[in-house]
């Protein structure tokens, strides 16, 4: 018990931090879209905003944490903590190098990659342009969000995971500040947006930069015994002797062990970790072939259906990657397996009901958060749809966060990225066969699909690799959640629409109130071991290590 816990506290430290991250998050998304609706505007910025966001996802997030918490984790766990730092310091350095010359060649074939991303816009001018402004003013946002996620990787790694999870609140913030105070005042207020994204995302890493001094880590600057340091000064007079002292200095940290498997680790990672980011820019590509304010919707559903995925499969996936990299680093398999099942157990316990609540009151959730301004009844209504088919997918979503997490804590990255290439290709078959049929709404019962398949593949080639997993206890606690979640859901369309005579928002809190509490009190008599432990964090039965 002492593990479920640990585990259970740290979820619910990271989910708490989360939720405030997401109420803001949803406080500027409805600013949006009173502000600029579904129509040309929105799109533009929706499609400019996703081209940097992905490469930080893939580059900064996604790949960084697959392939530096484990390596990092290692050398926390058998090496002297002088080398742990110094592994940081390169890294750090590094990234910066590298984030920063994808910016400037993203901002150089920015008219390239949109006319890529977002064929549907060629047919229109000035949507095409006003989207390629936007995407040369964002991609700088690629830099601080990169260094904000090597941050996170550390102060994870080190088991801090509140004030990571807290930084992106200061985005939401930035955001909401800019629309409010900056764009009004501007003669295209969608750039003050554009402005506000850049200083939330530097907000961002400098928000974990206390955190990471208090602990002896300071990124990327530091002074090697082995490099001296270059004064800016000497350059003009010594350039030549200054650019070969350079070069050694980067050969040298290259040639770092660390470095170097972080470097074998990531490249494949760059796609396995990421594969529903991937399928859901396939979904953009898509969606702009589509009606006007497809794109939009896509969005918003996708916003939607994140909340929980962030506040329980991303807060579950973020703090087993490193216990599950420590367990490795000590050879200490069945702890790797405790831990993996009790993350799958605790996925299937929050999401599935939160899964069916969203197909249940997702029509009047939109409504009540998104429908004012230029944000129609019918942009509801195609929004709704799109959520209805991303909300089946939500708990392979979260799967795949962590299934995929257990390989990347074995250091193995190139067996989920030849699995995420195989949903890729059924994303993409399965998105021009559905949109057709469905529209947007097919898009993303595609990727629902996509990714169901990679979380069962994924799960036989664990099995394969580590053996047996404990499956009969994860079917148990399945069998009770799905009762449970049923109960629950009929209780959700009867309170909501009994409460949606009075008004939307009594309809939705009133019945997510009611919808949680009948669900609790099921799992209870259902004996379900995830309430327990939820209930002994509740009660404080358990001790309350700092996460």
């Amino acid at each position: 018990m002492q593990k479920e816990g640990k585990i259970t506290r740290s979820v619910a430290g990271v989910s708490v931090s989360t939720l405030a991250s997401r109420i803001l998050g949803y406080l500027r998304d409805m600013l949006i879209a009173n502000f600029f609706g579904a129509g040309l505007v929105a799109d533009a910025f929706f499609v400019a905003y996703r081209i940097p966001n992905l490469l930080r996802r893939l580059l900064g997030e996604g790949a960084l944490s697959a392939s530096f918490i484990p390596v990092f984790t290692g050398y926390l766990t058998t090496k002297p903590r002088e080398e742990a730092q110094k592994l940081a310091r390169i890294s750090g350095l590094l990234l910066l190098t590298i984030l920063a010359i994808l910016t400037i060649l993203g901002i150089i074939f920015s008219p390239i990659i949109v006319r890529l991303i977002a064929p549907g816009f060629i047919k229109d001018p000035e949507k095409l342009s006003l989207t390629i402004t936007l995407t040369r003013i964002l991609f700088p946002f690629m830099i601080a969000i990169g260094m904000a996620a090597l941050a996170l990787g550390i102060l994870n790694s080190l088991h801090r995971f509140i004030i990571p999870a807290l930084a992106p609140c200061l985005l939401s913030i930035s955001e909401i500040s800019f629309i409010l105070f900056i764009c009004p005042l501007m003669e295209r207020p969608i750039i003050g947006l554009v402005f506000g994204v850049l200083v939330g995302g530097f907000a961002q890493f400098f928000f974990q930069v206390p955190s990471l001094v208090r602990r002896g880590f300071v990124i990327p600057a530091g002074k090697s015994s082995s490099n001296p340091r270059l004064k800016l000064m000497d350059y003009p007079q010594n350039l030549l002797k200054n650019l070969s002292v350079l070069w050694k200095r980067w050969i040298s940290m290259l040639n770092h062990p660390g470095v170097k498997r972080i470097g074998l680790l990531m490249l494949p990672a760059t796609l396995g970790l990421s594969v529903s980011q991937v399928n859901t820019f396939v979904d953009t590509i898509c969606a702009s072939l589509l009606k006007e304010g497809s794109v939009t919707a896509l969005y918003y559903a996708n916003r939607l259906m994140q909340l929980p995925l962030a506040l329980f499969g991303t807060a579950i996936a973020t703090v087993a990657l490193p216990m599950m990299s420590r367990s490795v680093a000590a050879t200490n398999m069945k702890e790797l397996k405790d831990t993996l099942l009790l993350s799958l157990r605790m996925i299937m316990f929050t999401i599935i009901p939160a899964s069916l609540g969203l197909i249940i009151l997702g029509s009047p959730i939109i409504s009540l958060l998104f429908e004012r301004g230029r944000f129609t009844a019918q942009a509801t209504q195609a929004t709704s749809w799109a959520l209805l088919f991303y909300s089946t997918g939500i708990v392979a979503y979260a799967g795949v966060k962590v299934v995929a997490s257990a390989f990347y804590s074995m250091q193995d990255t190139r067996t989920p990225v030849r699995i995420a290439s195989i949903a890729m290709v059924a994303n993409i078959v399965l998105n021009l066969i559905l949109m057709r049929i469905l529209d947007v709404g097919g898009l993303a019962l595609a990727t629902a699909i996509a990714s169901f398949i990679n979380l069962l593949i994924l799960l036989y080639y664990l099995r394969k690799k580590i053996g047996r997993l404990g499956g009969k206890k994860v079917l148990l606690s399945l069998t009770k959640i799905l009762l449970a979640s049923s109960a629950m859901g009929i209780a959700c369309i009867y309170f909501s629409r009994l409460l949606g005579q009075i008004n939307k928002l009594i309809q939705v809190t009133g019945t997510i109130l009611i919808s949680v509490i009948i669900y609790i009190l099921v799992t209870h008599l259902l004996r379900c071991d995830e309430i327990k432990y939820v209930w002994k964090i509740i009660t404080r039965k358990e001790s309350t290590d700092e996460v």
